[in-house]
């Protein structure tokens, strides 16, 4: 069975400091729209949400719009921006970079189905 869906009805919003997240979620797939405003950090806006000391979802992303900055729990670092696409395993802490707003499309299903959501 097909199914079509646009982000401009997403199935579910989810607001968190400094950003929020808008969730479709398909057969096999669950696709997430976040928007991160400039100060954003996942550390100090949604960290204390999760309850966790470290992002603990895999993102496969791609970058629409914005930089980002990544650290891993092991200490590599990366920053990203529009047009990168990347693959971050859990355990890291994130921000936005600049004065301007990160968008990222989230492809990997566990953001759009328990990020910022109380662990």
């Amino acid at each position: 069975m097909m199914e079509v869906k646009t982000t401009d009805k997403p199935d579910e919003r989810r607001d968190f400091p400094r950003g929020h997240l808008e969730a479709l979620h398909l057969t096999g797939l669950d696709f997430a729209v976040a928007t991160f405003e400039p100060g954003w950090r996942w550390s100090e806006s949604v960290g204390p949400i999760a309850g966790t000391d470290s992002c603990r979802i895999h993102h496969n992303g791609y970058v629409v719009r914005g930089r980002m900055h990544v650290r891993m729990d092991d200490g590599q670092e990366a920053e990203v921006g529009p047009g990168d696409v990347f693959v971050c395993p859990p355990g890291h802490d994130a921000w936005v970079v600049g004065d301007e707003a990160a968008v990222v499309y989230d492809f990997a299903g566990g953001m759009a189905e328990s990020y910022a959501r109380a662990g």
